[in-house]
């Protein structure tokens, strides 16, 4: 069993702290006004600390569970960060969705601290996370993944090795330009579908059938047919920031993301018409009301 820190107590993290503590690991928690309720996990055993530094201090891995890469870096290079408590061949793990050019410099002085650093960005929702089923998509050399594939496991049904460092959050980034990319359109759609008079059974009803189908439908279709907007629990200033990043690094090998841009337009155009914390199929109601 490993001495865990966790940075990172979110929705996410939250899940992800439940599973490593369920299959015996020690947990050490960063305590912060965003963590969800720790009341379960301290009862478990889980002890807390006020720093960055104090969780590394007392870990053989360290897993980061943030928004982005701002957060990331502050968390690791900042005044009383991880890199100043770092033991001697720690490693940490990035969960954040980050961008992957901050990824590759964080990890240099994380070697250059005498640890071990891997990208392993994780896909699916709170749920998924809440019952040890997450995907990863795992940026490590192969002999680091191997160390650490029994604690990743507690956590995740499926690890994708998608290369060397870095490579795990531009796959992330990747997969959310598409997943996120497609909730958007079908928001559109399901919008105008709506100023049109097209009932939202019908609206699903066709598409379900039809060239529409996939995980993006089945996830605002609770939203479209009855308002419930539970079941995508990810909220449109996340989308924005994920595809912020995703142009950033289309932007940065120079790939074409004509589309990409305008995703990201119409989020950022939602976080100030809204509540940009609202969850992503809200962004139905606000085309539909206020485009």
């Amino acid at each position: 069993m490993k001495q865990i820190g966790m940075i990172g107590i979110g929705l996410m993290g939250h899940g992800i702290a439940s599973n490593l503590q369920k299959h015996g690991h020690a947990l050490t928690l960063l305590d912060h006004p965003g963590n969800q309720p720790l009341d379960a996990l301290k009862a478990g055993g889980a002890k807390t600390a006020n720093t960055p530094m104090a969780v590394a201090q007392q870990s053989e891995i360290i897993i980061l569970c943030v928004t982005g890469s701002p957060q990331v870096e502050a968390v690791l290079t900042g005044e009383a960060g991880v890199l100043k408590g770092l033991k001697p061949g720690a490693i940490v793990i990035d969960c954040s969705t980050a961008v992957p050019a901050s990824t590759v410099k964080l990890a240099q002085q994380v070697v250059a601290a005498g640890g071990r650093f891997m990208d392993a960005a994780m896909t699916r929702t709170p749920k998924e996370a809440a019952a040890g089923k997450l995907n990863l998509l795992v940026g490590s050399d192969a002999d680091l993944l191997a160390i650490c594939h029994p604690v990743l496991a507690c956590f995740a049904e499926n690890i994708v090795h998608a290369g060397p460092v870095g490579a795990g959050h531009q796959m992330k980034l990747l997969h959310n330009y598409v997943s996120l990319g497609s909730v958007a359109l079908l928001s559109e759609a399901a919008a105008c579908a709506r100023r049109a008079g097209v009932s939202g059974e019908t609206f699903v009803q066709v598409l379900s059938v039809g060239g529409g189908w996939g995980a993006a439908l089945d996830r605002i279709k609770p939203f479209v047919t009855s308002g419930d907007s539970s079941n995508l629990r990810f909220s449109v200033s996340n989308a924005l920031k994920d595809l912020t990043y995703y142009n950033q690094m289309a932007t940065d090998t120079q790939a074409h993301h004509g589309i990409a841009q305008a995703v990201q337009h119409t989020l950022d155009w939602a976080c100030k018409a809204g509540d940009p914390n609202a969850f992503l199929p809200e962004l139905i109601g606000y085309l539909a009301e206020k485009s």
